[in-house]
């Protein structure tokens, strides 16, 4: 069984014992928001961070959540204390709650909380070797449908993606707009390097990544960073390409398509980037308190950006 303990309006339970309604609008329509954080060495990093985005999620969604950010951060620090983890990954989620089979979200009134406080591995050995990916026959969902920057329960672009991946023998897959710009892979925001200048989607096709935002910062005063559309030529023939997500953290892709990207292998740029992530992870963060945490007291301000 999964390790950890999961939370459910208002209760702590095992992973083998956590349930939720047959009828959550959720779990039938996808309605809700979520995050993925990781906690190291008994640091949760850019806690607050992530719930300010997961709030903002919320409120494109038009989705009251019942607990306020001050409530649910310590739910999510308690969760961390009860798991025994110094080091894993949490998974809020905000759903409409409780409703009937029809898609009108006044019959969910309430919404539910849930907190997955656990471990997570997705590429393993593969974030020193290299990944290799595809490009989706599918296009990223458009903005003008579905606000990219709403982190919904909504995945199914993101799953048929990866699954075509999968069937295809790749690792990840690369999704391209509507205009067959790059936006993104399966789940992760993605780089190239030329010339030593990093080149990144802007968010209008895509989610507005933390660890992107956290790599962007690192880079500042080494590598030049450039926000633009470009296509898959020039990312094919890129120096180095590399996806980085909370879940994935920082991983190198070193094919594409079955072409080779720059050497092959995993490039300098990356491995000096994801060298100073896993340091500045590793050593900042919202420590995961000893004692018990006071669910019934507010213990931080959040502000939603």
């Amino acid at each position: 069984m999964p390790e950890g303990i999961v939370y459910v309006d208002g209760q702590f339970y095992s992973p083998e014992d956590a349930k939720i309604s047959v009828f959550d609008h959720g779990l039938l329509y996808g309605d809700g928001v979520f995050e993925g954080i990781r906690f190291y060495q008994g640091r949760v990093f850019k806690l607050d961070r992530h719930l300010a985005r997961m709030y903002e999620s919320a409120r494109l969604l038009g989705l009251t959540p019942p607990l306020g950010p001050e409530r649910l951060r310590s739910v999510i620090l308690e969760a961390c204390r009860r798991s025994g983890l110094t080091d894993g990954y949490l998974r809020p989620l905000i759903t409409r709650g409780k409703g009937d089979l029809g898609l009108d979200p006044r019959k969910a009134p309430v919404a539910s909380v849930v907190v997955i406080c656990s471990t997570i591995s997705l590429y393993g050995k593969k974030h020193e070797t290299g990944l290799t990916a595809v490009v989706a026959s599918l296009r990223r969902t458009p903005p003008a449908c579905l606000n990219p920057n709403a982190k919904s329960l909504n995945y199914l672009n993101n799953i048929l993606a990866k699954a075509e991946a999968t069937a295809r023998g790749a690792d990840e897959a690369i999704l391209l707009d509507l205009d067959a710009n790059v936006a993104e892979a399966s789940a992760d925001n993605l780089f190239v390097v030329r010339k030593g200048t990093l080149h990144t989607p802007p968010t209008r096709n895509c989610l507005v990544g933390i660890t992107r935002e956290t790599l962007m910062e690192l880079a500042e005063g080494h590598y030049p960073v450039r926000e633009q559309d470009f296509k898959l030529d020039f990312l094919l023939q890129s120096d180095e390409c590399f996806i980085c997500g909370t879940g994935g953290e920082v991983a190198p892709v070193i094919e594409v398509e079955g072409q080779r990207i720059g050497s092959g292998t995993v490039g300098p740029v990356t491995r000096d980037l994801s060298r100073r992530y896993f340091e500045l992870v590793r050593s900042t963060g919202t420590p995961i308190p000893t004692e018990p945490v006071d669910l019934s007291a507010p213990r931080a301000t959040v502000t939603v950006t």
